[in-house]
């Protein structure tokens, strides 16, 4: 009788408290690179994902949903469960394409929760090495004789690639034929065949081929020369007029959707913090010449408002559509 008395009570007790919760992670974690692979988005998300395995002791997957300028690959973030398992690694241009577009299906103030930043990375303009162009002076001066003539590469409608071509303009006063991808590495290889004249991407997923001589760089957007390019100008160095305090970067950062609950979004925080002070991560991102720095998700919210305070204006200004 005992005996049956105390079952019936641990029974009633679970019966109350149920099982005991899993503790977060306990099953793979998804990142979404929501453009085609190899560029700058896709090769970040794969870094970090290698590390994450190690730190959180789970499968982290990459997934590759390119389209939009990154909205496909977006939306379905922001419309997957708040439990930390379907993340996302996204650039500024999340706050710039859906100004462009106009027909977001998300709002990304409320669709997306910041977890961290994770590197921020200049871009290069690039020519295939048989090209006649031979200076960004030339590439100027073509765009500005010639407006509209000479076409470039870019890994989207309203992505940070897409921005600095659009900024060279403004400043210049120089025009071309924008040929947008869903990624920047099928526009790396029109380049390389000579399909393409000219390609602007993020430095880390061009470097490779520049040092492999299937791609010439023309400037930088860095405010300094880049150790791994030393003889490759920034674009202040040009000698062309309106570039003489020109520089950009792009930053990117890691999201999930909102309402992730607070224990989720601080061990992601967390985990993140471990993966880029790692030092063979750093030198990873280093080597590609990306420079890595943690954040807690405030500061990277920061970001976010920063860049639809100075971008969004300009994008408005400049009258950028999708084409």
């Amino acid at each position: 009788m005992r005996i049956k008395t105390a079952l019936l009570g641990l029974l009633s007790v679970l019966a109350v408290t149920g099982p005991a919760a899993a503790e977060f992670p306990d099953k793979p974690i998804r990142i979404m690179a929501p453009y085609a692979p190899g560029g700058n988005i896709d090769v970040t998300a794969r870094i970090i994902a290698d590390k994450l395995r190690d730190v959180l002791g789970v499968t982290v997957l990459v997934e590759n949903k390119a389209g939009a300028s990154g909205m496909i690959g977006g939306d379905v973030v922001a419309r997957s469960a708040p439990d930390g398992y379907n993340l996302m690694v996204a650039a500024n241009s999340l706050v710039d394409v859906p100004v462009i577009y106009g027909n977001a299906p998300y709002d990304w103030k409320t669709a997306f929760q910041p977890i961290s930043h994770i590197q921020a990375v200049p871009a290069v303009l690039v020519v295939n090495p048989s090209s006649p162009i031979k200076t960004l002076a030339d590439f100027i001066k073509i765009g500005r004789e010639t407006p509209s003539k000479l076409a470039i590469a870019d890994s989207g409608v309203g992505t940070t690639n897409h921005i600095v071509i659009e900024l060279l303009g403004d400043a210049t006063g120089a025009k071309y034929t924008l040929v947008h991808y869903k990624g920047s590495g099928a526009g790396i290889g029109d380049v390389i065949s000579g399909q393409v004249p000219a390609q602007l991407d993020q430095i880390n997923s061009a470097l490779g081929y520049i040092k492999g001589g299937k791609l010439r760089a023309l400037g930088v957007s860095s405010a300094k020369r880049l150790p791994e390019l030393p003889d490759v100008p920034t674009m202040k160095e040009s000698g062309v007029k309106g570039l003489e305090d020109f520089t950009f970067a792009t930053w990117t950062g890691l999201y999930g959707p909102a309402k992730l609950p607070p224990d989720v979004l601080a061990k992601l925080n967390g985990a993140m913090a471990k993966v880029l002070n790692d030092p063979a991560v750093i030198k990873r991102f280093a080597d590609l010449t990306a420079e890595t720095r943690s954040s807690t998700p405030e500061e990277l919210a920061g970001m976010l408002a920063k860049e639809e305070a100075t971008m969004v204006p300009l994008i408005k200004k400049l009258g950028i559509k999708p084409e």
